[in-house]
């Protein structure tokens, strides 16, 4: 098996490397490169079994080579995004792996790629989907939300906020200075304005940043409570479905 990887982070390069000559000591890398430029190059002359890319480099996005080289090998992306950001083209020759790269989900993506090219099925990438995937990523977060403060309209930055909650039908942010403000948008709404690196929706009423979590407490029933900075209600409880990604959040 010839392979070519494309990645820009010489460790990452190598620990790639080392993992795929353990897997199949009969694996031939035929190039290691760290650009879009140089792999679009390579392409445009030389061809390989397999293709290992990162998807974010230095000069861009590695979704840009399938736009200028005419690639038909089968792909296998490497990524330090989400995986909820890349559903989106894991589809026909297209795979991913999560960096660190993990041998056992390297070894499955192999066998993948294996099955594949003993049946002879074709390499295609379905590029409706890689555009979705780079849509994901490339979101642009709101910044910033205006307040009416008496008869004066202001700007509050995000990253000024504490968390969001709901009450009585309206929606409320509150600063990491403990003021209050009305938002004219929905839980909901607010939910998929704002990064969710940074906010997590704990329930159907709060929205909260770890900036502004003071302490957290076991609760009945496999739930977590937390004590918010500048709030005395109680009911800031994580929903019993939501704790364990809660803490993977928190573990960040």
């Amino acid at each position: 098996m010839k392979v070519l990887i494309v990645e820009d982070e010489s460790m990452a390069a190598k620990r790639l490397i080392s993992l795929l000559e353990k897997l199949d000591p009969t694996i031939e890398i035929l190039a290691k490169l760290d650009s879009v430029k140089r792999a679009v190059a390579w392409l445009n002359e030389n061809q390989a079994d397999l293709l290992f890319f990162d998807i974010q480099l230095a000069d861009g996005l590695s979704f840009e080579i399938l736009e200028q080289a005419q690639v038909t090998s089968p792909i296998i992306f490497t990524t330090a995004f989400d995986e909820y950001a890349i559903q989106a083209f894991k589809l026909n020759s297209v795979d991913y792996l999560l960096k660190p790269i993990d041998p056992e989900e390297l070894e499955n993506a192999l066998n993948k790629y294996q099955n594949r090219f003993q049946s002879q099925q074709p390499a295609q990438v379905n590029m409706t989907l890689i555009e979705q995937a780079v849509q994901m990523m490339t979101k642009k977060y709101k910044e910033r939300f205006v307040v009416k403060i008496g008869e004066h309209i202001r700007t509050l930055a995000v990253s000024e906020t504490g968390f969001f909650f709901s009450q009585e039908k309206a929606t409320y942010l509150q600063t990491l200075e403990h003021k209050r403000f009305i938002i004219d948008y929905t839980m909901e709404q607010v939910e998929q304005l704002v990064d969710p690196e940074k906010f997590f929706r704990i329930n159907r009423k709060y929205l909260v940043t770890l900036e502004a979590v003071k302490d957290i407490v076991t609760y009945s029933n496999s739930r977590l409570r937390l004590i918010l900075n500048g709030s005395d209600e109680m009911d800031a409880i994580v929903s019993r479905d939501k704790v364990q990604e809660f803490k993977k959040w928190l573990d960040k």
